[in-house]
């Protein structure tokens, strides 16, 4: 359990750099949070105080994603040294959402993956160069994008530490992690397709001050695109119209599929199509142009994002 922890801490920091541990526990006492150099909480001594407080005190055991400044001995912002990883939590069809992130063409490989409890992951990439508003700002894309929790975008969350148990569960799930990439990442290599977030919080809710005139091309995209469907236009012309009209997207193909996906899923959501029946659709529409198991994981990802825009725009 020890030598997991280890490892996974030595890759997400460097020598000498201050990081903050947490202990939390799941009932209503106060975490404890110690704020020290790297090298100690390496230390064997330490490692099975950690240990020791997870099996026996019942405390969660987590690790600040970025390295605070020495002498820090809290873990504001303002003690945030560097932006080290962006990360997203995803909590719901983490397994759909999962496959549909690892072959997506808007970010590069994860640095780690840890799978928290049954179904639901952290996903971490070690970055370097970004400035703090540029991780939080692309956090929030990275959480619209692939259905992570839009709660975790502040540049001070905490991570769990693979090796370590969840005490969320009875029993306890243990913590564990993979490394798909060991790059490096910097922002030029996260091409978040803004595009398909625009056209998924334009079908939340357009504020009504709103004039036509201002609304961005994604979102007149997307206004078109629903027009076109609900009067029976076809979804594999309408996709090649959009993605010939958007050249100026970075994968107009991709954007174009999404975007009529997306407005197919809700349109018929909305007319009274069970769930299941949304997934078998969009996967046969898009089964010769994507390997199996990412249609049907993106087909699962696609009909979820338009269920919880629906019901976004009925609790507004």
């Amino acid at each position: 359990m020890s030598q997991i922890a280890v490892s996974f801490l030595r890759r997400c920091f460097a020598p000498e750099e201050t990081i903050a541990i947490l202990l939390r526990r799941q009932d209503a006492a106060a975490p404890m949070q110690r704020v020290v150099r790297l090298e100690r909480v390496l230390e064997t001594r330490y490692m099975a105080w950690l240990s020791y407080e997870n099996q026996h005190g019942r405390n969660n055991i987590y690790v600040a994603a970025n390295p605070l400044r020495p002498g820090s001995r809290k873990r504001t912002k303002e003690c945030i040294a560097s932006v080290r990883h962006l990360y997203l939590d995803i909590d719901t069809d983490g397994d759909a959402r999962l496959a549909v992130l690892r072959t997506s063409d808007m970010v590069p490989p994860p640095t780690s993956v840890l799978s928290t409890s049954p179904g639901k992951y952290q996903v971490l990439w070690r970055v370097e160069d970004f400035h703090f508003s540029q991780q939080e700002q692309t956090l929030k894309l990275l959480a619209i994008a692939f259905g992570g929790d839009p709660a975790c975008t502040d540049c001070n969350r905490v991570l769990r530490i693979p090796g370590f148990l969840n005490r969320k569960y009875y029993p306890a799930y243990r913590v564990t992690v993979e490394y798909p990439d060991d790059s490096i990442w910097t922002p030029n290599d996260f091409e978040i397709d803004t595009g398909a977030v625009d056209a998924m919080l334009f079908a939340q809710e357009i504020p009504s001050h709103r004039s036509l005139g201002k609304h961005s091309n994604s979102e007149s995209d997307w206004a078109w695109v629903s027009h076109e469907l609900a009067n029976g236009k076809d979804a594999v012309k309408l996709t090649r119209e959009l993605a010939s009209r958007r050249s100026d997207k970075p994968n107009p193909l991709y954007y174009a599929q999404r975007t009529v996906d997306v407005a197919s899923a809700r349109l018929w959501l909305i007319e009274g199509v069970g769930i299941e029946d949304v997934i078998t659709m969009l996967e046969s529409r898009r089964r010769s142009e994507l390997p199996a198991a990412l249609c049907f994981a993106r087909a699962r990802e696609i009909a979820v994002t338009a269920q919880r825009m629906i019901a976004h725009n009925k609790s507004a």
